[in-house]
């Protein structure tokens, strides 16, 4: 529903979204959604299947988060926030921020519950493998 909100977003001084439930299917918005606000936007179609791999939308996930937050602040969302989402925010966090998928984890729980399903998870734990050997 926020996502929807414009007005909401631009109150709380949302310069980014980041919709990784993109798509007709999905949360259609879309970057002509956002077009009458400064508000930049970014779609994944991505489908909560375990099955489905959210690895290759990875790394420019991570890059639109960062480069968002060093305007001001980044709306990440999917359908229930839970999975999608929550799987690329982990993905920035490992990327950008150098933190194990674990210490992600935590760090995104101490805030809302997530709950990446089984295949997002595995799909973590091979780039923290990664990330863990470039180190």
């Amino acid at each position: 529903a926020a996502a929807h909100s414009k007005p909401l977003l631009v109150s709380l001084g949302v310069t980014h979204v980041l919709n990784a439930a993109d798509g007709p299917q999905h949360i259609d918005t879309g970057p002509r959604f956002y077009s009458d606000t400064n508000m930049q936007y970014h779609g994944v179609e991505a489908s909560d299947r375990k099955d489905f791999d959210l690895s290759p939308f990875f790394a420019e996930a991570a890059e639109f988060i960062h480069g968002a937050l060093s305007q001001k602040r980044v709306l990440v969302h999917c359908a229930r926030g839970i999975s999608r989402s929550a799987t690329l925010v982990l993905a920035y966090l490992m990327i950008r921020e150098r933190l194990t998928l674990v210490e992600a984890v935590e760090a995104v729980r101490t805030h809302r519950n997530i709950l990446p399903n089984a295949g997002f998870l595995n799909q973590l734990r091979h780039l923290d493998s990664c990330l863990a050997l470039q180190r």
